[in-house]
């Protein structure tokens, strides 16, 4: 037995197959129905020809059926690529012909869009191979589909799958990245696992592959932990798997948007001992809810935080909304996995302080030295790292990187300082992606879609800090001569061509301005844009 995901899942299941691990809305799964069922999605897959490293899109809300088919593809060494369902035709296209999808699993409600790229692409049709989930939608695919009901229904339980296993089977996850299009972070079973699905244990991870069944009976630390980022995002995925891995319940959050009420109702109904929330965009209203209505929820111990930072208001907030309950942030990426924590963070401290392991380091991107204490540096991690970015060398060069002494290290990204105490403070990016509520904004795509109204001359796109979700789009554009514009005319311009948590939400005028060498002066776009919407901090941006 190895480290690959499905051989580890299998054997958690079969040494205590009457656990509920998974609740969505009204879908429970003790692990044995949960794995009868991949079973059957693994055995469709084979019958259409998917096998071992082919890639298999997931389009889907939070729903079971998002859990089943991952755990299906994994069986038989398959890649399941989370889809963003918030993706217009142009962007998923990029994603769906990057990966080189060879099937696809989809709620009817995105019929037209799947049905778009489909054409658009040549993508091969026919016998099964793109599902479709009934939603309540009456949309036409307008393509050759099965519904996955009658596809995975006609299928065995069995695990007769004749296909090899292996640590080094992949693990992708799309990311936003650090600039351009969307890119494939590409793990091996193995190190996504210790890296961040828990490695089995959250004290000390599993050393064997088999001591994986000791959580199913007798599992160190067994919590039910509601997860409430969507299942299309590495958080979603990773809380989710982690809490099954290592013995506990994953209590998935099936509501289309976010609604906080219903999200503490769901924490008491499963008695969950952990919320994960990503960050003010949930946050707030998660603690703006305990305050009109607060809920006692004896079971909660803990409220984590991931995928985006807290503000030090939001911190406090929250600490007085569950008083005597453990405020955890997690600092990570799809690049890096979890890479480490702020538990019980004084909610008043000044800034992002973090605890991490002996792998993560803050080395001089230049000579890959670790800095001394209390000089800047860049947030690199060793040791169970991704193989590096899909179809990207160049990078992956960049990104992934190894030293004088044959250490392999993925360079984060992140600036941070190491204190005296040991611990990490965050200062930043490195780069000009806006996270607005944890999804990870271009400027670079944004400025193109801007681009292409006709009353635009030039743009820059940056971030500015916004209460509810850390931070959000602003475009700095320069009128082409006699042309006017609203926010509202390019709001609308810009939603036919990206996602709509893209589009800008202000609209500043201003000839734009590029630095000596000739390139947008990004700098002087976050200054400008933070004075003239009244905020002084530019460097609370992005």
């Amino acid at each position: 037995m190895e480290f690959q995901l499905a051989s580890l899942w299998e054997a958690l299941t079969d040494a205590g197959p009457d656990h509920t691990c998974l609740v969505v809305g009204d879908d429970r799964h003790t692990r044995r129905s949960l794995d009868d069922r991949a079973n059957q999605v693994a055995h469709h897959l084979l019958s259409i020809g998917v096998g071992p490293g082919d890639r298999v899109g997931l389009l889907t809300y939070n729903r079971v059926e998002h859990v089943e088919a991952m755990l299906g593809c994994w069986k038989i060494s398959a890649v399941p690529v989370n889809l963003n369902y918030r993706y217009v035709a142009d962007e998923l296209e990029w994603v769906w012909k990057d990966a080189d999808l060879v099937a696809s699993v989809s709620e009817r409600t995105f019929a037209h869009v799947v049905g778009e790229v489909i054409e658009r692409l040549g993508a091969p049709v026919g016998a099964g191979r793109h599902l479709v989930i009934e939603d309540g939608s009456d949309a036409e695919p307008g393509f050759e589909a099965t519904a996955w009901t009658e596809a995975v229904d006609a299928q065995p339980a069995s695990r007769d799958f004749g296909v090899p296993r292996s640590a080094d089977d992949l693990y992708v996850i799309y990311t936003g990245g650090t600039t351009g299009m969307p890119k494939g972070v590409m793990w091996r079973h193995e190190d996504i696992f210790f890296s961040a699905m828990g490695g089995g244990n959250y004290l000390q991870p599993i050393s064997a592959p088999e001591e994986i069944i000791i959580n199913g009976t007798e599992p160190a630390m067994p919590m039910n932990m509601t997860a409430t980022a969507p299942l299309m995002h590495a958080a979603g995925q990773w809380v989710t798997m982690i809490s099954m891995f290592t013995g506990g319940t994953s209590v998935v959050w099936h509501g289309r948007s976010f609604d906080a009420g219903a999200v503490l109702d769901l924490c008491g109904r499963e008695n969950s001992q952990m919320l994960a929330l990503v960050g003010d965009a949930m946050a707030i209203p998660v603690a703006e809810e305990m305050e009109r209505n607060p809920r006692e929820l004896p079971a909660l111990f803990a409220v984590s935080n991931g995928g985006a930072m807290l503000s030090p208001a939001t911190r406090e907030r929250l600490a007085a909304a569950f008083p005597g309950k453990i405020l955890s942030d997690g600092f990570g990426s799809s690049e890096t996995g979890a890479v480490g924590t702020g538990a019980n963070s004084a909610p008043e401290e000044e800034g992002s302080h973090f605890t991490v392991g002996p792998t993560t380091q803050v080395l001089d991107p230049e000579t890959l030295e670790p800095v001394p204490t209390g000089e800047p540096g860049m947030v690199a991690r060793s040791g169970h790292i991704p193989l590096g970015y899909m179809n990207d060398e160049t990078k992956t060069g960049q990104v992934f990187r190894t030293d004088a002494a044959g250490t392999r290290w993925v360079l984060s990204g992140d600036r941070a300082i190491v204190e005296e105490d040991g611990r990490l403070l965050l200062l930043g990016r490195d780069s000009n992606t806006i996270n607005s509520g944890g999804e990870k904004i271009h400027p670079e795509e944004v400025e193109a879609a801007c681009r292409s109204h006709a009353s635009v001359e030039d743009v820059i796109v940056t971030g500015v800090p916004d209460e509810k979700w850390g931070s959000s789009v602003a475009a700095i554009v320069q009128l082409a001569d006699g042309a006017s514009l609203d926010l509202d005319g390019l709001q609308e311009h810009c939603r036919s061509k990206i996602a709509g948590y893209k589009v800008p939400r202000h609209l500043l005028f201003s000839d734009v301005q590029v630095t000596n060498v000739g390139k947008p002066d990004t700098v002087w776009a976050r200054g400008f844009a933070c004075a003239e919407l009244g905020n002084d901090d530019p460097k609370a941006a992005g």
